[in-house]
């Protein structure tokens, strides 16, 4: 292996809890949602190299702009005029797409991994604000672990870490569309003053986020479910199954369910694999602490 030659891990993302609340003044929507990053990942190996290269064995990932971590790459060298190149490697485990964070996370990723290869010195506000460029969910990745975000999903607030070992992620071969799953909500139109009093109730509903006793929520269930009935079937099969909680993830099409021991889990799992065309994933909470340990966090920002 080349002497400068590493690799970081891409974690994807569950919401425990997921409001829409409605249309702000400035045409966005203002969402309330609890995130929580999880063992399934990506990878993704750097290495030097005269140009902007990136390589992928899974033929649907697109390896030119339209891929975040080309878009992060550039980021970085328009803003830190770096005249270095950069070889990256993704080996893709996260469905994509599937309501997991995969690209955003890899986007994190790929901002981290760069910094490291390009011996840029960066401070934290800074890192968030370039994120945020890149999407809604890239912010949340520079945190880890459990996270209320709202806004648009990029002002972000670190909660105290849930930790949950029996979670079994399934994602049906269907795609959702983000853009029609938010056109399909009948959200309403809010004014600053009823957006602060409705995120401020939401924010303390989901700071006290319990997950033996809350109610998980996602707005886009009902939605989704109609313009995807295979991802209800998911739902019902998974509680059919004797999970405790299961609830879509983002906007779909992944669903993820919470089983009471590592026993239902594997049952479940094991009835599951006649659904040959729905992946499969026992997955388990990734805190922060060791998030931000694994990808080296500390040593590569500031602040």
């Amino acid at each position: 292996m080349a002497e400068n030659t590493f690799t970081f891990p891409s974690f994807a993302k569950i919401n425990w809890f997921l409001r829409v609340l409605g249309k702000r003044p400035d045409g966005f929507h203002e969402l309330c949602t609890v995130f929580q990053t999880v063992s399934l990942h990506d990878n993704l190996t750097f290495s030097n190299h005269n140009e902007i290269v990136l390589t992928c064995e899974d033929k649907k990932i697109p390896t030119d702009e339209k891929n975040l971590i080309i878009k992060a790459a550039l980021e970085l060298k328009q803003k830190f005029n770096i005249k270095m190149g950069a070889k990256v490697h993704l080996e893709k485990n996260i469905p994509a797409p599937g309501g997991l964070g995969g690209g955003s996370s890899n986007a994190a990723a790929a901002f981290l991994g760069l910094i490291k290869l390009w011996k840029i010195e960066i401070d934290f506000a800074e890192l968030l604000e370039i994120g945020k460029k890149l999407g809604s969910d890239v912010p949340f990745f520079f945190f880890g672990g459990t996270a209320l975000g709202t806004g648009r999903g990029t002002e972000i607030l670190p909660l105290g870490d849930l930790t949950e070992n029996h979670l079994l992620i399934i994602t049906p071969n269907v795609n959702v569309s983000t853009a029609e799953a938010f056109a399909r909500l009948s959200a309403p139109h809010l004014t600053n003053k009823s957006s602060k009093s409705i995120l401020q109730i939401c924010c303390d509903e989901a700071k006290t986020l319990d997950l033996r006793h809350s109610l998980l929520i996602n707005d886009f269930e009902k939605t989704v479910f109609k313009i995807e009935p295979e991802i209800e079937r998911v739902k019902e099969k998974l509680l059919e199954l004797k999970a405790k909680h299961t609830l879509l993830s983002g906007s779909g099409a992944s669903v993820f369910a919470i089983f009471e021991s590592r026993s239902q889990l594997q049952s479940a799992f094991d009835e599951l694999k006649t659904e040959q065309t729905w992946r499969k994933f026992i997955v388990r909470t990734i805190s922060r602490q060791e998030y931000r340990a694994l990808l080296n966090f500390e040593q590569r920002v500031a602040g």
